[in-house]
């Protein structure tokens, strides 16, 4: 997201009179079952949020964020277009393999994330469970970077992945045109590559698949 925008300011009352222990921002599988399960009062709240917003539980607080902007919607449903050969099923040339959601609600222990693209290796997920909360982690996750998410990205998120074993992780940024690479060693985030501007690339764990960087941010 590019520019910054204020949370409506009856939203934030409402949420705040509502609970505590709330986090409002603006814009400017691994095994967690011995966690806490998620706060069902907090989790009440989050289910009745508006549906112009997105509400996330990160150790026991509500973050509520605006929907994304256009640059950044954009750059995540061209990097799942780009991806969908790795989609499994679908009736064209391609590896496959995989099985891949758009902003899914995951439930890992008492957190509820929200990433912009996770996949799950199809053997892991040979069927869609019909809730809304995913309890087994994804094998790779992408959060598209915007200013004031950045940082919850980049700690408490990828903290909470490397802790339910998620195998892989990309960060992508529509403002400096940049995707960074990580893998789970040891428990650990391990950078693979940094990627900025037009370049062709082929990134895991998805590099059977090339693919051209600058034009998931043409606008």
């Amino acid at each position: 997201m590019i520019h910054a925008e204020r949370m409506n300011e009856d939203i934030q009352h409402e949420v705040r009179g509502r609970v505590a222990r709330v986090v409002v921002e603006s814009h400017p599988g691994g095994d967690m079952s011995d966690e806490s399960p998620i706060d069902r009062s907090l989790y009440r709240v989050l289910e009745e949020l508006p549906e112009h917003v997105v509400g996330e539980i990160i150790d026991g607080e509500l973050h509520v964020s605006p929907r994304p902007l256009p640059p950044h919607g954009r750059a995540a449903i061209r990097l799942a277009i780009v991806l969908s050969p790795f989609e499994q099923g679908l009736r064209r040339r391609g590896p496959g393999g995989w099985v891949f959601l758009p902003e899914p609600e995951l439930h890992l222990g008492p957190n509820v994330l929200v990433p912009d693209l996770a996949a799950w290796r199809h053997e892991r997920m040979p069927e869609l469970p019909l809730v809304v909360g995913m309890t087994t982690a994804p094998d790779w996750v992408c959060e598209v970077l915007s200013p004031s998410t950045a940082s919850r990205d980049r700690g408490a998120k990828m903290n909470l992945y490397a802790r339910a074993g998620v195998k892989h992780l990309w960060l992508l940024d529509p403002r400096q045109q940049q995707l960074e690479v990580y893998r789970l060693e040891a428990g650990r985030w391990t950078p693979c590559a940094t990627h900025t501007g037009a370049v062709n690339i082929r990134a895991e764990p998805f590099i059977a698949q090339n693919m051209n960087l600058g034009s998931l941010f043409e606008r």
